[in-house]
């Protein structure tokens, strides 16, 4: 991203105020921290749009596999680390299907695919793609991937080194915008002639190195390809880390446009899971995976969540009060705060206990019960202003709220304020369904 004084250098330099900033220089400086657009400015040249529009381009393409509300987006990254800003579009999950496998077979693996589901902290985790993979070719595997495009909405990833088939099989689904998969040294003009005929991006496979990788990307943009995955065929661990980081450094530190794309990494079936990690952790775009099963789909699901969150940006839920177990006018009230971690587990351990409770979420700015406390975001007039917003005390009349053991201190001024029964709770969310039971 240009500076603002370089992009300030491109503007007109009217000051006219239209794009509701007193100076030009106080536009380019918004610009600059990515708090205003350059289409706020109505005088600026067409020359000076194309200069900015590609050096403020992010350094790591964004490419779109898929359309509609299925599309997934990879890459336009901008950082190396997390907590200088953020990760924006999280690795994406595929399983694969070959051409080798009977037409009943592909449907099964398919549906089992798309069954696969899991909730955590009040997000849906899914796989996000389908591969099919060529073994056979020709026609096989043209009908292999109409059988397989048949049984699921996931957008497609179309793997073959045959332009004839990857064309074949592409001209049935292209309406769905797959990834096709791949150009190499010895067929690039073809696949690019397929990629550019269809209108879909390629992965430009690689294995020598990212110097060789470099010059072939370099060869398909010359034959008018832009949306451009890479595959370095990584065979190891040690490649897979060394060579993504690298191409990430040489992106975001150098700007170097000619590995400026997203990765797409094959995971094999021995190290699966260690690949499916590390290029989690380390800037892969798309993980395809011979077979992924759910005890295994899991812990990758819930390490993309934990990379890809807004360190910024605590996950939050809704300041309410919130029915648990069927309550009514007789149940007591809990209260937690709006940490989306905190409330799920302690919502998940209500419900455990089959006891009816009402559940009131005091906003704290998405922080946890002790880190809220300890900063004074969670206090006795707060937890007393979202009783009465909610309002709690009319639709409970047990006069009785419970609060989380780590903040027992905090019970006298809140029985004060809220002229409410206080009891203090368990310290920890795992001890409440006893609690509760205790209670009756």
């Amino acid at each position: 991203m240009p500076t603002a004084i370089e992009i300030f250098k491109h503007l007109p330099k009217k000051n006219c105020g239209e794009c509701r900033n007193p100076t030009c220089l106080a536009f380019a400086m918004q610009l600059a921290n990515a708090k205003a657009k350059l289409e706020d400015c109505p005088y600026i040249s067409e020359a000076g749009k194309a200069a900015l529009a590609s050096s403020s381009a992010p350094p790591i393409r964004l490419i779109k596999v898929g359309v509609d509300h299925r599309v997934i987006e990879i890459g336009d990254e901008t950082e190396l680390y997390r907590h200088e800003k953020r990760f924006f579009n999280p690795t994406r999950y595929s399983t694969e299907v070959d051409d080798s496998m009977t037409d009943e077979a592909i449907e099964r693996e398919v549906l089992a695919s798309n069954r696969m589901r899991f909730e955590r902290v009040g997000q849906t985790m899914t796989l996000d793609l389908l591969t099919v993979r060529s073994k056979v070719g020709g026609q096989r595997f043209v009908q292999a991937v109409e059988v397989a495009a048949s049984g699921t909405e996931r957008p497609l990833v179309i793997m073959t080194r045959s332009p004839s088939d990857m064309r074949s099989a592409g001209l049935k689904v292209r309406t769905r915008r797959p990834l096709l998969h791949c150009a190499d040294a010895e067929n690039y003009k073809e696949m690019a002639a397929v990629a550019k005929e269809l209108g879909c991006p390629l992965v430009v496979y690689e294995d020598k190195g990212l110097n060789e990788l470099a010059d072939l990307v370099a060869k398909v943009k010359a034959v008018g390809i832009e949306d451009i995955v890479l595959d370095f065929g990584a065979k190891d661990l040690k490649t897979l880390l060394e060579r993504s980081t690298i191409i990430r450094k040489l992106s975001v530190r150098k700007v170097f446009r000619g590995l400026g794309y997203p990765i797409f990494v094959s995971a094999p079936r021995a190290e699966r899971m260690q690949f499916g990690a590390v290029a989690t952790m380390k800037y892969g775009g798309i993980v395809s995976f011979d077979s992924l099963p759910p005890e295994e789909a899991f812990p990758l699901f819930v390490l993309r969540q934990n990379i890809y969150t807004d360190p910024q940006v605590p996950i939050q839920v809704k300041a309410d009060l919130y029915p648990v177990n069927g309550p009514d006018e007789t149940s007591p009230i809990l209260f937690t705060t709006n940490f989306s971690l905190t409330y799920f587990t302690v919502m998940a351990d209500i419900e455990k206990s089959k006891v009816p409770v009402w559940l009131q979420v005091v906003d704290t700015e998405g922080l946890s019960v002790l880190t809220a406390y300890a900063a004074g975001k969670l206090t006795a007039e707060a937890v007393n202003r979202a009783l009465e917003r909610s309002n709690a005390r009319t639709r409970s009349r047990s006069n009785t709220l419970i609060i989380p053991g780590m903040v027992a201190r905090m019970a006298a001024k809140l029985g004060e304020v809220t002229g409410m029964k206080v009891i203090v709770g368990p310290k920890e969310s795992s001890g409440v369904p006893k609690f509760l039971k205790g209670l009756q």
